[in-house]
């Protein structure tokens, strides 16, 4: 049975909500598993706050990565009809489930333990690997990228990613022809990644994984980002590699990225296990398929500072990838 809100005399239009709007009704389904132990208590709205000036230091500092020098902009890649979205305002806005179910998890997601990481690559493989910090930022060709970005709870960015196309990984594991698809699995330690939904781990699928069809993540498009705005992720953002598909809504974007799997059959994946009949696997942008509780029609935009200020656009067919991708699903 569809979840209906009825909204509050004193509750702006739905017209002209902000985003934040969309972001709770995609956690109001989490109050049907009440039964299971979940309750409303952890379920905030986090609205767009002007942030003190203490706060706004303590945010340079996590987006004060090292630069990541000699990296040439892609010139396929160089240019979208939007400006590129400040950075702090994109460094404070996320979502990060493992730290919480709310968008400002930049401050908690500074827990994240990179120092020490590894990413490993196994499955039906010819080659498995085991790649750290200075093979992901040495053994491929880096390059910067600036793509659109698309919430499925319709608000999107324009981002300049730094990263190499994830059809390298490809090259250099050679999956076996039993290989069809391959699942990311996401960094997860209880101890560490300690968000409001993660205390909950009994109840939820655990590790964050998602998943392509090869034929996805052999496409230029596919990317593992490992830098942002010319320096290196901050942890906010998924470092110190995530996924960047965008032809996709933001959730198949894994990030803090420990496990690439290649596998033989169509893996589980966070979301369409909870709600598969609102997240499904393949989860390509598309404006004519409405979300079961909004419109996916518009998006509003996340482009100017310094503070927010969200521009309504028209959503466009695979994010405006189409040239790229569309001939994957015919």
């Amino acid at each position: 049975m569809p979840i209906i809100r009825v909204p509050k005399s004193w509750e702006i239009p739905e017209n002209e909500v902000t985003p934040e709007a969309a972001f709770y009704n995609r956690r109001r389904f989490l109050k049907t598993l009440v039964g299971a132990g979940l309750g409303a208590s952890i379920l905030p709205i986090v609205g767009c706050e002007q942030s003190s000036s203490s706060e706004n230091v303590e945010l340079d500092k996590t987006l004060n990565k090292p630069k990541l020098t000699g990296v040439k902009l892609n010139p396929a890649f160089a240019q979208v009809d939007r400006p590129i979205t400040d950075e702090k305002l994109a460094g404070q806005y996320n979502n990060f489930y493992e730290f919480g179910s709310g968008k400002s998890i930049w401050q908690a997601a500074q827990a994240l333990p990179t120092d020490t990481w590894k990413v490993e690559v196994t499955g039906l493989v010819k080659n498995p690997r085991t790649y750290d910090l200075d093979d992901l930022q040495k053994k491929f060709n880096l390059q910067e990228r600036i793509y659109r970005f698309r919430c499925v709870e319709a608000w999107s960015m324009v981002i300049p990613w730094i990263g190499f196309p994830m059809r390298d990984i490809i090259a250099a594991v050679e999956p076996t022809s039993q290989a069809k698809f391959v699942r990311f699995s996401s960094y997860y330690d209880p101890k560490v990644t300690h968000g409001s939904l993660v205390s909950l781990v009994k109840k939820l699928p655990w590790p964050y994984q998602e998943g392509l069809r090869i034929e996805e993540m052999a496409n230029d498009l596919a990317f593992f980002a490992v830098g942002i705005y010319g320096h290196l992720l901050p942890d906010q953002h998924g470092a110190p590699i995530r996924a960047v598909l965008p032809w996709k809504y933001g959730f198949k974007g894994a990030k803090s990225i420990v496990k690439i799997e290649f596998l033989e059959k169509q893996p589980a994946t966070y979301w369409n296990t909870l709600v598969p009949d609102e997240y499904d696997f393949e989860a390509n942008v598309n404006p004519t398929k409405p979300h079961p509780r909004w419109s996916q029609a518009t998006e509003k935009f996340v482009g100017k500072g310094p503070g927010f200020s969200w521009e309504r656009k028209e959503t466009l067919p695979y994010n405006g990838y189409g040239k790229y991708v569309a001939s994957l699903y015919v």
